[in-house]
């Protein structure tokens, strides 16, 4: 009978969790429901039952997404999830790292460019030739060019740097290997999202690769 009892009892708990994951919590700390357009896409992550567990183990929801009975779901941990994050935390704009009167996206400019450089007569990039990692395409007006972080700052945030130092968060947002030079409207659409929420149209193994060397070269969690 004590047999039978417990056998009883671990069937029923086994009924209890269904074999599928309900939310899916993805490597980059993004939880992902049933009714996120991500849920089938994301084949890296970890199981939780609800929501409302996965948001309390420190994840965070998909960016403009609200799920059904959103209100049943705000997290109750003290886990980060990039509260309080804003662009002042990685220092004010773009810095003169090394003083020779170039800001780190006049450098990134004359670094990428492959072409002839024009400069107005401040001495800041006008004109040039920039092959979007991102797209192919060429730019050669250096109004139409964004310096994209590939780990944007805000996810850099949201998985570890905000235990850095303000110093080391400026040395972040000026480190030029984590910058590329790409078109504006590439840069909007990407954000701040992680590896598996936006690829580039082109060069994603190469996008992908570098994201990877990035976070491991600054000890970020996960991708």
């Amino acid at each position: 009978m004590k047999n039978l009892l417990s056998i009883v009892l671990l069937a029923a708990s086994l009924l209890a969790y269904p074999a599928h994951a309900l939310v899916k919590k993805s490597n980059s700390g993004i939880c992902h429901d049933e009714g996120s357009r991500y849920f089938d896409k994301t084949k890296h992550f970890t199981p939780y039952q609800t929501l409302a567990d996965c948001l309390n183990s420190g994840g965070r929801l998909p960016k403009g997404y609200v799920p059904k009975s959103a209100s049943e779901y705000q997290p109750t941990s003290n886990h980060s999830s990039g509260a309080h994050y804003s662009r002042d935390k990685f220092g004010k704009g773009w810095a003169d790292v090394d003083h020779d009167g170039q800001d780190t996206r006049q450098e990134i400019l004359i670094a990428q460019n492959t072409g002839n450089l024009v400069f107005n007569d401040k001495g800041r990039v006008i004109r040039g030739r920039w092959v979007s990692m991102y797209s192919g395409n060429v730019i050669v007006n250096a109004s139409e060019v964004d310096i994209d972080h590939i780990v944007p700052l805000s996810w850099a945030w949201k998985h570890g740097a905000d235990k850095w130092t303000q110093a080391e968060r400026e040395q972040f947002a000026n480190d030029q290997r984590n910058l590329v030079a790409v078109e504006a409207s590439l840069n909007r659409q990407k954000g701040d999202k992680g590896l598996d929420e936006w690829l580039p149209p082109t060069n994603q193994q190469q996008y992908t690769l570098r994201f990877k060397r990035i976070v491991a070269l600054y000890k970020l969690t996960g991708e």
